[in-house]
């Protein structure tokens, strides 16, 4: 009997093993298998030999281990690579054949072979061991990210972060934006039960679109910081092409969130192998596959929602709110400026002047003005705490907004101003 498993899974599957040897009366032993790199052969290929020496060079010694991510701040878990589980459970005999995936030979998924004195404890085996996998799957309730390596030779699966906890108060954003985007987000997670009891569907999609540096990436933070418990998984840069892996993740580990930024990237991107559509286009299908009460929602950002909305429109109900992020007006400039100056000691008599100039500009750019005005302080003072005075502020603002700093001010995300 066999039981396999995608390759990103080999931390869940060896959860599931240890999980299913501690329970009942079952004794073990563990027999490595050397020589395996690199050789194609199952249970079959072992008893065929006998007594005489494997053809391939298999035999018996210490089992070998790869430490895989299983949770943040670098926790793994060893995992076998190749070995036999020997079980003995009163006169039932059973063997197992644990083996990693190892994609530079060929072998994409890990698998579980399993051969009983008792056919019939073969075969619970097996079952029991991956409903145990599920059990103790490591990735639920995890922040997850795809690395662009993810399915490459030897490479980390997986990547675990902590959860971001972004205080209500670190999130500048009107009112009534910040309202609209948790009722769709946070509410309908809270009242999931009695929206299905109305025949109500969970599964949504939420875009939030707007010019660099309005806040997007950080919006998403917080709304991860918002679920506790919610499995979220993230895709960016390389690994955009993984989108069907994240979305099997997602709907294995229910509640649970894809996050998919800069999606306006994979709108004319195609798979992995000819003649496949655009990644956007896979992403959509992947979306309308999950059944009405699956506890996913998507949550893309893009900066040109004018790629996207032809795409969109032709496939609707995909997406059920888009909320328009725009760079800070005054008041949020303000807001902004409150925050991040923090505990420093500050002349704000120039304030509203340095609110008129810095119209159009990002939260980085106030953030760097901020820091700017301080170290000028530093410079004008020898010892002591920090106190920025007003012509400190206003020397800061005059050098990033010269126009020898052009650049600079493109990559804070505030334009060109000159």
């Amino acid at each position: 009997m066999e039981e396999t498993w995608p390759g990103y899974e080999h931390v869940n599957v060896q959860a599931g093993l240890d999980a299913w040897l501690a329970a009942g009366r079952r004794s073990s032993e563990t027999v490595g298998v050397l020589n395996f790199r690199h050789q194609h052969f199952g249970l079959a290929e072992l008893l065929t030999t006998g007594d005489q020496p494997h053809p391939f060079g298999l035999r018996p010694g210490n089992a070998a281990t790869v430490n895989l991510p299983s949770g943040p701040d670098g926790a793994t878990r060893a995992c076998l690579r190749c070995a036999l589980v020997l079980t003995t459970d009163g006169d039932v005999r059973t063997a197992l054949l644990v083996r990693g995936a190892e994609p530079e030979s060929g072998l994409a998924r890990v698998s579980v072979q399993a051969l009983s004195t008792d056919p019939g404890t073969a075969r619970a085996a097996v079952r029991e061991i991956r409903a145990a996998a599920d059990r103790e799957n490591v990735f639920r309730g995890q922040v997850l990210s795809f690395d662009q390596e993810v399915f490459g030779h030897g490479q980390t699966l997986l990547r675990f972060h902590r959860r971001p906890h972004l205080e209500p108060g670190r999130l500048v954003l009107p009112a009534d934006t910040l309202a609209e985007i948790e009722r769709q987000v946070v509410d309908v997670a809270r009242h999931k039960q009695r929206l299905l009891a109305a025949g109500q569907h969970l599964k949504r999609g939420l875009l939030l679109y707007g010019p660099p540096g309005a806040g997007k990436t950080h919006t998403v933070r917080f709304l991860v910081g918002r679920l506790p418990g919610t499995t979220v998984v993230q895709l960016t840069g390389g690994a955009l092409h993984l989108i069907a892996e994240a979305c099997s993740v997602a709907r294995a580990l229910q509640p649970a969130m894809v996050v998919v930024e800069d999606v306006d990237l994979i709108a004319e991107d195609r798979g992995m192998h000819p003649g496949q559509h655009p990644l956007l286009f896979q992403l959509l299908n992947e979306m309308d596959g999950l059944a009405e009460d699956a506890d996913v929602v998507f949550l893309l950002t893009t900066n040109r929602a004018d790629l996207l909305e032809p795409a969109l429109a032709a496939r609707p109900g995909r997406v059920d709110q888009a909320v328009e992020l725009t760079l800070p007006d005054r008041d949020a400039r303000r807001a902004l400026f409150d925050l991040y100056r923090g505990d420093l000691a500050m002349d704000l008599s120039g304030l509203d002047g340095v609110l008129d100039r810095t119209d159009g500009v990002t939260a980085s750019f106030l953030k760097e003005l901020i820091r700017r005005a301080a170290l000028f302080a530093a410079e004008r003072t020898d010892d002591g705490a920090l106190a920025v005075s007003a012509a400190d502020l206003v020397a800061a603002l005059g050098e990033l907004l010269d126009t020898r700093n052009a650049m600079t001010r493109t990559l804070l995300g505030a334009g060109d101003r000159g």
